[in-house]
């Protein structure tokens, strides 16, 4: 680092992103989804974004059954994720061991202290462990990178228990299988739910997120959001968010395209003699017979398949498989089939 970076921040440990190769591969390690975006209107790129997000605000609404006001986009939910961290953890923060990555980076570059809370013994996550916590609470759901999910009521419980603690839930995965609480926020005032376009609508290269909550906690993100980057969501975002609302059928046709071949895939990898976890994500957790993640990894990625591993000691025997085309999971369980040999 150089003699001008802080010192409060020399503790920093960055989030490490999925590799974006620059060569041909096929590319299953970061979840994004193998269909293009729904078309989209041409752009007038020499006018600034609407900082509101109006037009999208105003449909997006109405397919969450939500007011405007309890809705706020963002630039991925990474940066709603932020604004949160930021504003809304005077308490601390609580959240599992093995979790998106970012929580973690998103306490220390805040100076938020943190309670991390194992996963049990067979990556579940148990509620009952943040019962009395009065951190805020962030669960993605389904996690990641297990996949695993709760309900929408198991989750209320954790919700209703304390009035005076926030929960927020990070559903970027549940469109594909999970349980919504979007519902809830009509009768918790303490629950932020955050979501993503990336995975289930095919916009991770537009960078569109957002959380939906009652509409005083909307109102302390856009708070930040004003204090920080009016326009964070441009208008090629924003175009191609609303024609990806507007096109609601190939929205769900492709999440059942990925539900379909997650079960393919998940069927195919235990008939090899793998472990793999019960995913409701658009990615599967899986160990092959030898326990070996990262000679998994190595030996796919010579065979030009790319898939995510993590050098965690829980997470080692794994790997991280995105659901991606039928082609392309046929060709992952080509070269499987040549590293079991």
């Amino acid at each position: 680092m150089s003699r001008f970076f802080s010192s409060a921040l020399s503790h920093l440990s960055p989030y490490t992103p999925g590799e974006q190769p620059l060569t041909s591969y096929i590319k299953l390690n970061t979840n994004e989804s193998p269909f293009p975006p729904a078309a989209h209107a041409e752009l007038s790129l020499q006018l600034y974004p609407d900082p509101e997000c109006r037009a999208l605000r105003e449909a997006f609404s109405k397919e969450l059954g939500v007011s405007p006001s309890n809705l706020i986009f963002t630039n991925g939910s990474d940066e709603a994720l932020a604004f949160i961290f930021l504003s809304l953890c005077e308490r601390g923060a609580a959240f599992p061991d093995l979790t998106y990555g970012f929580y973690s980076v998103y306490a220390d570059l805040f100076r938020v202290p943190k309670k991390i809370i194992p996963l049990r013994e067979d990556f579940t996550l148990a509620l009952s462990d943040y019962a009395g916590l009065s951190e805020t609470l962030f669960i993605a759901n389904p996690n990641a990178p297990t996949g695993l999910a709760h309900t929408c009521a198991e989750l209320e419980e954790l919700i209703a228990e304390n009035p005076d603690r926030l929960v927020v839930v990070d559903e970027a995965y549940v469109d594909f299988g999970g349980e919504s609480t979007v519902p809830l926020i009509a009768r918790y005032d303490n629950l932020l739910v955050v979501g993503t376009f990336s995975k289930s609508r095919s916009l991770a290269g537009a960078r569109l997120g957002y959380a939906v909550g009652n509409c005083e906690l909307i109102a302390d993100l856009y708070r930040v959001k004003f204090s920080f980057n009016p326009y964070s969501v441009n208008r090629a975002a924003l175009e191609a968010g609303l024609a990806a609302v507007r096109n609601r059928t190939y929205f769900e046709e492709n999440c059942t395209a990925v539900q379909k071949t997650r079960a393919a895939l998940t069927a195919a990898l235990r008939a090899q003699g793998f472990r793999v976890l019960e995913s409701l994500a658009n990615f599967v957790f899986a160990s092959p017979p030898d326990g070996d993640g990262r000679r998994y990894y190595e030996v796919l990625r010579a065979r030009g398949v790319l898939v995510r591993y993590f050098d965690s000691e829980r997470c080692r025997p794994f790997v991280r498989i995105t659901v991606g085309s039928d082609d392309q999971i046929d060709a992952l369980i080509r070269a499987t089939k040549e590293y079991l040999k």
